[in-house]
């Protein structure tokens, strides 16, 4: 259901029953393209700004009310468009409006206010910035659309936030924040009718606003020119960016099919990773309303030769304009599209997306119309988009080369200070709303809907099926259950990851090309190993189920494959063992792991290139086993249906001999070290502080930690360490705490990104609150909050078909129930504010904590 306002606001209403939860998105038509000259950062700075205070709702407010929901909440700014949406549980829609028409009337734009949010939008920038890769795409954007609005990138930079004033900000939002220029899209569990009365009763009092004319794009001629970086990445990459048909063109959709086919497993770009020309390869497009990015990319190992990556690239792109697509190709591509927005069914957020997608950047009607300008492409007209869009001498080269000696780029360091976005509000605890009070103030025990049939074949298999009729479509998802740290003999380090990769090769009766030719005819999407998958339009079930099958009992283990994935394994590996993201979490699980545990085995370039094709064979008849097996349908299908296919095709897998062990040994609570890892790339600190935890998945006490856990810092910015960090201190642009709970070991982390003369004192900050939360018992309305938070939040956590599949699939194999968020929300419902303080006096000991810092300048602290 559909409507204008007589305020020029565009409303879309889908009811979608999969969970009782609603997704609200509203898009303004306002992006980085519309900023004035000098300031391409504005769009960006006011989508921060509309988190903070509003007439009649102040940040702190907003924040405590999505706590309360349960809700996610986010926003992204485009060059084209600025969106602000929310997942929630389906009562709370009249709240999300609220919110949204509070946001839309009156946000309080104040120079006091983007004083205090400037620092942490320039720490945001700062720590995006540090990437070689995310620099060169903006270098590469300057050239491509010199003069245009879409020459910077949106992100902003330094220069035009200091540059930037209250004034600013509220004149672009004079401009183009305004329901004439906004659409609203609806998805979910409400009724449309009476959704439509409560958007016009919310949203009709906002005017109408003065809209400006947008700027043509005018595009100049460009050279041709290669950037060329360093990169810390563990491998490196060669990236051809080309100017692409932007969304509204009549070349859009045929663009589209194009980058789909040179992305397909059978192109000619992805044989040169399967082959073993490349490391990688890839094609995807950046799009803009009225232009965009086309990158075609292929990657090669550290120390590799980056013009011989090139030199394959350039014959698959000459090739294609020489003598065109494979039609079949083409076919695949569209059928695989139109079975994605049948996908996109299976989740309200998506399915909001693709009418916002639709109707705000594409200016059509609807996502049916844009699936029909996809089904109309022809082979000649991919043809004619790739000639006239992929000319060797209308592209920019992008060559990255990894390397430890890098250089972080000019004004990338941090821009902290307690001054810079430290807040003066400490009144964060005040009333809500009345609209929003009311609503939020009874706290009942959510409506669960899922009803799983769980069943064991003769073999050992496991299978769980949910019927969903939402959509025309089948999810299967599957896991053997299995411990590559505990199973792989001793010196084959790295043959289940090496194992894991031959699948894409096809099967001993179908080779990698007709193997994926067969699941491009009925658009289906498959991955096989100790995790697989597929995805499959109902219709195509049976036989998506027999190619699956086939994949994982009877995978193509061929030395010719075998040689290709043993050599980029091992050259991946070169690189990664020597990136400082792999150092951090090393260091990490050094710290809270005793010395010779099996969990420290690493995989090396040595230990990949020892191993044979004999041992890939043998770890696989090891390890797989349906005995060990669970598989997870979720779709279009009744229990009998799925049973009956999986019995078929499934059915003739035995294992012999005992079960393996696949769960590691507890560990004691670690002692506390310190551990420093140098990334000349970076600009800020990243700094993770843990612990070991002496408790199980199964043990109840890890209901109090999670509960004190949201407290303490799983609360976004209501949370103590945003709170005291960020908030109150401007330490860090972000802080968290989190925990991990598993068979037989657990974890607990706390992480801040910081300016490095300011991690010492972060440090004291989160140790001061962990003894906070060991010594004293947590104040009432913050655990009432908590109780909301984690209890409320529950549909959310499964109201998509790939959630609920792989929530069954991790409960099931774990040994927990498949009803286990409401097994928690009766414990939260029962747990006091001691119970919580106990629980974190057990278990979590400052004075064990690991830490690990990366960044520029790391120091002793």
């Amino acid at each position: 259901m559909r409507t204008t306002l007589d305020n020029g606001l565009r409303v879309v209403v889908v009811r979608d029953t999969l969970a009782p939860t609603v997704t609200t998105q509203i898009t303004y038509l306002a992006g980085s393209y519309d900023a004035p000259a000098g300031f391409p950062g504005t769009a960006h700075a006011l989508e921060h700004m509309m988190f903070r205070d509003s007439k009649g709702m102040a940040g702190a407010q907003l924040n405590e009310m999505v706590g309360k929901m349960g809700a996610t909440d986010n926003a992204f700014t485009t060059n084209d468009a600025t969106q602000f949406y929310f997942v929630a549980p389906a009562q709370y829609l009249d709240v999300l409006l609220h919110i949204e028409a509070t946001r839309m009337r009156g946000a309080q734009l104040s120079d006091k206010g983007w004083s205090l949010e400037k620092g942490a939008i320039e720490q945001e920038v700062s720590r995006d910035i540090s990437d070689p890769g995310q620099l060169a795409i903006e270098e590469a954007e300057r050239i491509l659309y010199a003069g245009t609005g879409y020459a910077e990138d949106p992100l902003g930079t330094r220069p035009s936030f200091d540059k930037t004033t209250g004034a600013t900000l509220q004149k672009f939002y004079n401009q183009w924040y305004a329901p004439n220029n906004a659409i609203l899209v609806i998805v979910g569990d409400v009724d449309p009718a009476a959704t439509l009365g409560k958007v016009k009763q919310v949203f009709e009092p906002v005017p109408r606003g003065n809209v400006p004319e947008r700027a043509p794009v005018k595009l100049a001629p460009f050279q041709p020119v290669t950037i060329a970086k360093t990169t810390p990445a563990a491998t490196g990459t060669v990236q051809y960016l080309f100017r692409m048909p932007g969304q509204q063109s009549k070349d859009y959709a045929a663009a589209d099919v194009l980058l789909d086919v040179l992305g397909n497993s059978r192109s000619s770009l992805s044989d040169l990773a399967a082959r073993g020309k490349v490391l990688s390869a890839a094609a995807q497009a950046l799009p803009f309303a009225h232009g965009g990015l086309g990158v075609v990319e292929v990657g090669f190992p550290k120390g590799g030769d980056s013009k011989a990556a090139q030199s394959q690239l350039d014959a698959v792109i000459d090739d294609l304009l020489k003598n065109g697509v494979p039609a079949d190709l083409v076919e695949a591509a569209k059928r695989q599209e139109h079975a994605q927005y049948e996908f996109s069914r299976n989740s309200a957020t998506e399915l909001a997306q693709s009418w916002s997608q639709a109707l705000a950047w594409q200016g059509l009607d609807s996502p049916e119309q844009a699936q029909a300008q996809i089904q109309a492409v022809t082979v000649e007209d991919v043809n004619r988009v790739a000639r006239e869009y992929l000319k060797p001498d209308q592209r920019v080269t992008v060559v990255l080369t990894p390397s430890a000696d890098g250089k972080r780029p000019p004004n990338s360091s941090g821009f902290g200070g307690t001054e810079s976005f430290a807040s003066s509000n400490a009144a964060l605890d005040g009333p809500l709303p009345q609209w929003a009070a009311q609503a939020l103030g009874k706290l009942e025990m959510p409506h669960w809907t899922l009803a799983p049939a769980r069943m064991t074949l003769a073999n050992g298999i496991t299978l769980i099926v949910q019927p969903e009729s939402i959509s025309k479509t089948v999810t299967v998802m599957g896991h053997v259950d299995h411990e590559d740290n505990l199973q792989e003999p001793a010196g084959q380090e790295g043959v289940g990851q090496l194992l894991g990769s031959l699948f894409d090769y096809g099967t001993t009766t179908l080779d990698r090309n007709a193997f994926h030719k067969a699941l491009d005819e009925i658009a289906a999407t498959e991955s096989a190993g100790p995790d697989f998958m597929l995805a499959v339009p109902a219709e195509n079930f049976s036989r998506g189920m027999q190619l699956l099958a086939d994949n994982e009992l009877h995978p193509s283990l061929t030395a010719s494959a075998f040689a290709v994935q043993q050599q980029t394994l091992s050259r991946t590996l070169a690189g990664r063992l020597q990136s400082p993201p792999y150092k951090m979490m090393r260091a990490l699980e050094k710290g809270w792991l005793p010395a010779g545990d099996p969990d420290l085995r690493e995989a090396t370039p040595a230990t990949v290139d020892k191993l044979s094709l004999a041992h890939a064979k043998a770890y696989y008849e090891q390890t797989y086993r349906p005995d060990m097996t669970t598989i997870v349908v979720v779709g279009d299908v009744t229990p009998e249906q799925a049973r009956a296919e999986v019995d078929k095709v499934f059915g003739s897998w035995s294992a012999t001999g005992p079960k393996p062990g696949v769960v590691p040994k507890p560990v004691p609570v670690n002692a506390a070290s310190h551990a420093v890892v140098p990334n000349a790339y970076a600009s800020q600190d990243t700094v993770l502080m843990g612990q070991s935890l002496a408790l199980d998945l199964h043990n109840p006490d890890r209901y109090a930690l999670e509960l004190g856990n949201y407290v303490l810092g799983g609360n976004g910015f209501a949370s103590r360490l945003m709170t005291d960090i960020r908030v109150k201190h401007g330490y860090a642009y972000t802080a968290a705490s989190m925990t991990r709970f598993d068979r037989s070991r657990s974890n607990f982390m706390v992480y801040y990104g910081s300016d490095p003369d300011k991690v010492a004192d972060a440090d004291k900050l989160v140790r001061q609150n962990l003894a906070q939360m060991r010594d004293t018992p947590v104040k009432a309305e913050e655990l009432d909050n908590a109780r909301q938070a984690l209890i409320r939040e529950i549909p959310v956590g499964v109201s998509s078909v790939n959630s609920i599949a792989r929530s069954l699939l991790t409960w099931s194999y774990k040994g927990e129930p498949l009803d286990q968020p409401m097994v928690a929300a009766k414990y939260y419902l029962d747990l006091s504010a001691q119970q919580v303080q106990g629980a974190f006096k057990k278990y979590l000991q400052p004075d064990h904590l690991v830490q690990v810092v990366q960044g520029p300048t790391p120091k002793q602290q």
